[in-house]
């Protein structure tokens, strides 16, 4: 009878300690359901190659990169065409995963000559960039401007197969008329046509050029590096046909 006793008593404490084990644990998933969110970490100092911010469903939006790291063109979350390492920057993705535009930049001395450039762009939807903001300098010959356009010819649902074919071509005259096919105009009009320019010329003019939807100046306002200034028409020739200064 003793020993019924001792074995119902120990059945007895163990049950309360399963008790007691789930209530506390029942207390704290409450405690840690109601918690507030925690803090984003901080980091004073981080050196990485790239940085991927991508949506909660995977989808990439933007890339941070070095050079090395960078990525190449994407279109539809597939990449094609030239591969990557060769741009440092930010490159900026549409909802659809599709390249729209980015920020780019370089520069370095090679033979006591420099090169030196930025670029931010931003892409028609499906298609290249139509407005850039752009710094070149090839050793003292400096373009800096802002340059909208018009593209048209096949979006790149069409075109990303094509460079992929492109890409695999071996260097050469057969690879270099296949580019002019692919990328040269389509009934006289080029698929890519700077409309506007404002900036300043490596000529050392500040310009506000106007063009035709072939890319020709039609109108340019001037002030040349002595500081003339002056207003110009131009033919399809790109001819000056009239001209007016103060």
């Amino acid at each position: 009878m003793s020993d019924q006793f001792t074995q119902l008593k120990r059945e007895v404490l163990l049950l309360r300690a399963c008790v007691l084990s789930a209530t506390l644990c029942l207390v704290i998933v409450a405690l840690t359901a109601f918690r507030r969110p925690s803090a984003p970490t901080r980091f004073d100092e981080i050196d990485v190659q790239r940085i991927n911010i991508r949506e909660p469903d995977g989808k990439l939006r933007m890339v941070l990169s070095d050079k090395a790291q960078s990525t190449g063109p994407i279109a539809y979350g597939k990449p094609f065409g030239r591969r990557g390492g060769t741009r440092a920057g930010i490159i900026f993705f549409n909802d659809e995963e599709t390249e729209d535009g980015g920020l780019v930049f370089d520069g370095k001395t090679e033979n006591g000559k420099y090169a030196a450039g930025a670029q931010l762009s931003f892409d028609r939807y499906n298609h290249d960039q139509v407005m850039t903001l752009a710094y070149n300098d090839r050793n003292g010959d400096r373009n800096v401007g802002l340059v909208m356009g018009e593209r048209s010819g096949p979006g790149l649902d069409t075109r990303a197969p094509q460079l992929d074919s492109l890409d695999m071509m071996a260097d050469g005259p057969a690879k270099d008329s296949a580019l002019r096919a692919t990328f040269g105009p389509i009934n006289g009009v080029p698929q890519f046509a700077p409309r506007v320019f404002v900036g300043r010329r490596d000529n050392g003019n500040a310009a506000l050029v106007l063009m035709d939807r072939k890319g020709r100046p039609r109108l340019r306002l001037l002030v040349d590096s002595l500081g003339s200034a002056r207003i110009e028409f131009l033919n399809d020739s790109s001819r000056v046909v009239r001209s007016f200064t103060p």
